[in-house]
């Protein structure tokens, strides 16, 4: 175990290309793969840590390249310092890249033992499932599949066409008979008329929440929405402070938050998110789905004990198995990501070398 005063003497940094099961489609974009950015950090007496965050294109005005950058030149900074002073150092720079700023803080917290991640007893956190079916035969055969795999909550993309939304959530709707809850979301995609009229011809049944209609600087056109909606709204890509926590607080209609660890930087300050968030009544969803398993599992312990609806860190599920780069893999089994007692973090080297697409080492 790391102490105060340990100092950082090696970095490797990675950019990954893990491929994935089938295509993952949102309004802005669609992955055949995730490239996260992966951080291992090493100090003065052999210990480990790790952090992983994946920088997603079209999502905000960050770059993969950028962060890779950003990555390479802030390692150089921390080389040779005090946990503490590691810290500081990112989180002053961390307005230039918010997402490798994460990956890096948290291999960093990692190191230093936090009782979140390093408690041995086991995780068992109810997921939520993407669903990609269009047509009403695929719908069925689908909403079949999931809720025979013990999911409760699916999550539906939506964004593109109001009239086609509407009708493919009126036909999941109608073939769902109450087995699972549903989540959609439109990932910024409608107008603040399309975010309305979506709304005002959507049907409550099942549904949990609808999250991000608007553009996520257009506070006024959520609200608009959320104003007519008749299921709770859920904000996503603005919510990156506590200050955005309180103003999502204030708007009728917002009942929920969704919160990332890749925008908040450190597993503290989410932590502390999500509790101020909590007092002011609102609801937090945490989880990124485009996350792999080192942040699945971050983001689980998290959660764990905070939040009782399910997580949206399913992204290690979209993975090929045989990507996955974990020597034990998180499980999943009925619905739910589940670790054993005493489960542990550890790399399988190969896999890591295999779907390594750029890598760097900083030491002296």
């Amino acid at each position: 175990m790391s102490n105060k005063d340990s100092i950082i003497t090696k970095i490797s940094i990675y950019r990954l290309d893990l491929p994935l099961i089938k295509p993952y489609k949102l309004s802005y974009n669609t992955f055949h793969s995730f490239e996260p950015l992966l951080i291992h950090i090493i100090d003065n007496e052999g210990n480990e840590g790790w952090g992983e965050q994946h920088i997603s294109p079209g999502s905000s005005n960050e770059t993969r390249d950028g962060g890779w950058t950003f990555a390479r030149i802030l390692s150089k900074l921390i080389l040779n310092k005090t946990f503490n002073e590691a810290k500081e150092i990112i989180l002053s720079h961390s307005h230039i890249s918010i997402v490798a700023s994460s990956a890096l803080h948290t291999a960093i917290e990692m190191l230093t033992n936090p009782s979140i991640l390093s408690g041995k007893d086991p995780i068992k956190m109810k997921l939520l499932t993407a669903f990609n079916a269009e047509e009403e035969i695929e719908i069925r055969d689908e909403l079949d599949k999931v809720t025979e795999q013990g999911f409760t909550t699916i999550k539906i993309k939506v964004g593109r066409n109001v009239s086609l939304d509407l009708k493919k959530i009126d036909a999941i709707q109608k073939n769902l008979n109450g087995r699972a809850n549903l989540r959609i979301d439109a990932n910024r995609a409608y107008t603040k008329v399309e975010g309305c009229k979506f709304v005002t011809g959507l049907e409550p049944d099942f549904i949990e929440l609808f999250e991000q209609p608007c553009d996520a600087d257009d506070w006024e056109a959520n609200a608009a929405v959320a104003k007519m909606s008749s299921v709770p709204i859920m904000l996503d890509e603005p919510i990156c402070s506590m200050q955005d926590i309180q103003k999502a607080s204030r708007i009728d209609g917002v009942s929920l938050c969704k919160l990332k660890l890749k925008r908040f930087v450190s597993i503290s300050k989410l932590t502390e998110s999500i509790n101020y968030a909590h007092s002011l009544g609102l609801e937090i969803v945490i989880g990124d789905g485009l996350g792999s398993e080192i942040n699945c599992w971050m983001e689980a312990k998290i959660a764990s004990g905070l939040i009782e609806n399910a997580g949206e860190y399913n992204g290690f599920l979209k993975i090929k198995p045989e990507a996955r780069i974990l020597s034990n893999p998180i499980k999943f089994q009925n619905g739910f990501l589940e670790t054993e007692d005493n489960w542990k973090l550890q790399i399988d080297r190969d896999k890591l070398e295999k779907y390594s697409i750029y890598k760097e080492v900083i030491y002296k």
